[in-house]
């Protein structure tokens, strides 16, 4: 059982490095719920705080270094970006939440933006919750969390960064990124760990992307 899990395992990443050896593309931006694009190929959305690593992982996962736009200021992406994958998917990087720095307005102009999004996009399969491996889990993590039950978006949390923690410091993150999963009825169980800068669990990242893709 255990050897067929390998392979079964081995085959999904396998899948995962061939779908995103696909070309993939910007297509789309969207910085209101009346200006989404047609629904059509399955989605996967990429959410956290601003800061987070959201466009550097689009880069890592897609091996191209300039698909996504890394910004050192955080807050700046303020839409929706759709990216298509080989059409067999599309990829939407959404816009960061709780920037310090950013008006009481345009926090609420995101988090409905977000919410509307969420709950009314029928090709969304899962969101990618991205929590930062290097510090602790932030109010504002918790209330995305929240605002997935409330929307019933299944979520998978996805540890970023991992490449800059302290061993010890990492396996603790972990192990509470597994418990807040346990805690919220949306959540993915399985959480993973990863770092754009080294490439560790881009594949594993990769093979759970496959299992949502169109065939």
């Amino acid at each position: 059982m255990e050897a067929k899990d390998d392979a079964t395992r081995a085959a999904l990443i396998e899948a995962g490095r061939l779908l995103f050896a696909r070309p993939c593309q910007f297509f789309y931006a969207s910085q209101r719920i009346d200006q989404l694009p047609p629904v059509g190929l399955p989605e996967i959305a990429l959410c956290g705080r601003s800061n987070v690593g959201k466009s550097s992982l689009v880069n890592a996962l897609t091996g191209q270094n300039a698909l996504a736009r890394v910004s050192n200021t955080p807050g700046r992406t303020k839409q929706l970006n759709f990216f298509d994958l080989g059409e067999r998917l599309t990829i939407v990087d959404m816009p960061g939440y709780g920037y310090a720095q950013a008006s009481k307005s345009v926090k609420a102009d995101w988090q409905g933006l977000m919410f509307d999004f969420l709950r009314g996009r029928p090709t969304l399969r899962r969101v990618f919750l991205l929590l930062d491996a290097r510090i602790e889990t932030k109010p504002a993590d918790h209330a995305a969390m929240k605002l997935l039950d409330e929307a019933a978006v299944g979520f998978q949390i996805v540890l970023t960064k991992a490449d800059d923690a302290k061993p010890w410091w990492l396996a603790k993150r972990q192990e509470e990124a597994e418990a807040l999963a346990r805690k919220h009825v949306a959540a993915h169980p399985l959480v993973l760990t990863t770092s754009s800068q080294t490439g560790a669990g881009i594949p594993e990242l990769r093979a759970e992307i496959t299992t949502l893709a169109a065939a």
